[in-house]
């Protein structure tokens, strides 16, 4: 009999019969309210009705119109669309499927534009699986670990996490500039170095919210530097806290902009944006894809572009966002294993430390597991697996987070019991 590979270790044993908007109904009979969103894709909730037709109908038109082959309208709407939300001035983009393709698109358009080998990245970033995106990751070393060499030419600078270090957020982002005009003057020199690249919140590495003074820290060394800051809004990004983008709650802009996850509710679609001048230094040949800007894809991406604006699903993510951290503070009040409370919008996370402060992992997977039995489905995340993150749909009602937390809270009475 043929089965999954035995790697792919689910995170909870629903096997899922059907879902929309916030739940999940499985095959058990039960209903799941679903915090995870697929990790951050399904933006619009489960199979949004105007999501599903707009596939529904294009499936009828054509499935697969190979982009560079020959154009289709979804491609050319999307476009459009797009531009009505991508920062000033970003006005080409490059589609492809995934965001690890994405980021290594990213990161050849900036080396092959400024002449540079080197990408700096920053620690606990999460930017995909395959060789050159697992390169620039470090949210843990499952992710870039047993299949070395990795790619050469990307260096690590430190990440400001406040918590971690034990330190306000001014003397951590203060900290992580030092080390990286440090970096510049002793690793990777600015001759050297074609761009950085950033998640506005860390994913998998811990659902950190980058300090807005560090993000404008990084335009300011890239405008002076000549460096490319790239913006890694693969989680981030469409609504998800509380701003289109992420990067919003800063005053810098990127140069190129990464997008993925939560673009088309569930269908793979990935794009990266940047400048006409720029993106045209691309090399020939060095775009492209089978399956990038699937029609369907592209389709569905329309449909959600036209259900957040037109359902005000950003500032739904924002109010909803500030009843999520509420609750989260308030529990953590009660629950001295919860170290840290930290998010924005609705890309919210609780961090688990032991009476030492150390990491607890355990108690991170005990609270998750015992939440599935409370029919709420939470994930894990971080260096240490010790963060549990709550991601709800950006449609998400306040009836819906109050319960979810009525279940997070009976899912740590139970986990964090012993």
């Amino acid at each position: 009999m043929t089965r999954l590979s035995p790697v792919l270790t689910q995170a909870t044993p629903v096997v899922v019969d059907h879902a929309a908007g916030c739940w999940i109904y499985g095959v058990d009979g039960r209903r799941y309210l679903d915090f995870t969103t697929g990790i951050g894709v399904t933006s619009t909730g489960h199979c949004h009705p105007r999501v599903v037709e707009a596939a529904r109908a294009q499936v009828g038109s054509i499935i697969h119109a190979q982009y560079t082959t020959v154009l289709h309208r979804p491609l050319l709407e999307l476009t459009d669309k797009l531009g009505e939300v991508l920062p000033p001035g970003l006005d080409s983009v490059f589609y492809a499927n995934s965001g690890s393709e994405a980021v290594e698109a990213s990161i050849r358009l900036a080396r092959m534009a400024t002449g540079r080998p080197n990408i700096i990245a920053f620690h606990g970033g999460f930017h995909g699986r395959t060789v050159a995106a697992a390169s620039l990751t470090s949210a843990g070393t499952k992710f870039r670990s047993g299949f070395a060499p990795l790619m050469a030419g990307v260096h690590l600078a430190p990440f400001p996490y406040a918590y971690r270090y034990g330190w306000d957020v001014d003397t951590a982002v203060d900290f992580a500039l030092r080390e990286l005009d440090y970096l510049l003057q002793t690793v990777s020199s600015i001759p050297d170095t074609a761009a950085f690249i950033i998640e506005p919140v860390l994913g998998d590495g811990g659902y950190l919210p980058t300090p807005p003074r560090f993000l404008d820290g990084l335009r300011e060394r890239a405008d002076r530097h000549g460096i490319i800051l790239i913006l890694d809004e693969v989680q981030a990004g469409v609504g998800r806290t509380g701003k289109f983008w992420g990067y919003q709650h800063s005053a810098a802009t990127p140069d190129i902009l990464i997008t993925a996850k939560g673009l088309a509710s569930g269908f793979p679609i990935s794009a990266i944006a940047a400048p006409t001048d720029l993106m045209s230094k691309a090399w020939p040949g060095s775009q492209g894809g089978t399956y990038g800007g699937n029609a369907v894809a592209a389709a569905a991406a329309i449909a959600t572009l036209d259900v957040v604006r037109e359902e005000g699903l950003v500032e739904n993510a924002r109010v909803r966002g500030e009843q999520l951290g509420a609750a989260l503070t308030a529990l953590a009040a009660d629950y001295p294993q919860i170290g840290d409370v930290r998010g924005l919008g609705l890309m919210q996370a609780i961090e688990f430390t032991t009476a030492a402060g150390e990491p607890d992992q355990a108690a991170a997977l005990a609270v998750q597991r015992a939440a599935v039995d409370q029919g709420l489905l939470l994930l894990t995340c971080g260096g240490y697996g010790n963060v549990v993150r709550v991601v709800p749909a950006l449609i998400a009602d306040a009836d819906e987070i109050t319960e979810g937390m009525v279940r997070l809270a009976a899912a740590l009475k139970v986990g964090l019991s012993d």
